[in-house]
């Protein structure tokens, strides 16, 4: 029996995580948004957005390593299309976090994005675009393609999840001394700004 194609795999796991680590664990719109979510609604509420990122990019790098990203490289205005709705989406993003606010009353209270929204949020993410064709460019193995893209996938989903955590933690702390409305409200802002900020590589591309 030939084990050979399994040692590829195996050995490219460790770069490959360490790849995925980086990508999940650095600045991002969806880094920015969980921050912003756990400052406003908490860790705990903020799961199902964190769930729906993970899941979503697995499920991303796997249509996209079977033949979607074929698709986009054949009708390329397709891919362009998806980018300036991802753009208008962000910007609609960031208006909202800068007006949002701990609202007392649970009726009026704004809410955080749910697990299909988070999920359907990456398919126009210039940044988990950048993380599904770097995976699938740099670590499966032709020879046993589908066995190293699935790897893939897994390790994005154990591997991701724990990384954006971090922003959602980080953003439920900051949110727990962010008593005062003005302090949040700023904070808020800055949460937006950052995220209109993380639009500049893909506008520049097209300027």
């Amino acid at each position: 029996m030939n084990w050979m194609p399994v040692n590829t795999e195996l050995a490219a796991l460790v770069p490959m995580a360490m790849f995925i680590i980086v990508s999940s664990i650095t600045p991002g719109p969806n880094n920015v948004m969980l921050a912003a979510s756990g400052a406003n609604f908490g860790y705990q509420r903020s799961v199902p957005h964190m769930l729906g990122i993970s899941v979503g990019g697995a499920v991303m790098l796997l249509l996209v390593g079977a033949g979607l990203g074929k698709l986009f490289e054949q009708v390329p205005q397709l891919y362009v299309l998806l980018q300036w709705v991802g753009a208008v989406y962000l910007l609609w993003l960031a208006w909202k976090i800068a007006h949002s606010g701990r609202i007392q009353l649970a009726q009026a209270s704004p809410k955080p994005l749910n697990f299909l929204q988070a999920a359907a949020f990456q398919w126009v993410n210039p940044k988990a675009w950048i993380l599904s064709v770097g995976v699938i460019a740099a670590y499966t193995n032709p020879g046993n393609y589908w066995a190293s893209l699935l790897l893939g996938a897994v390790t994005m989903l154990v591997v991701n999840y724990p990384c954006i955590s971090v922003w959602t933690l980080f953003g439920a702390i900051i949110g727990g001394w962010l008593q005062s409305p003005r302090a949040l409200q700023f904070f808020n802002w800055g949460m937006a700004g950052l995220l209109l900020l993380s639009l500049w590589p893909m506008l520049a591309g097209h300027l």
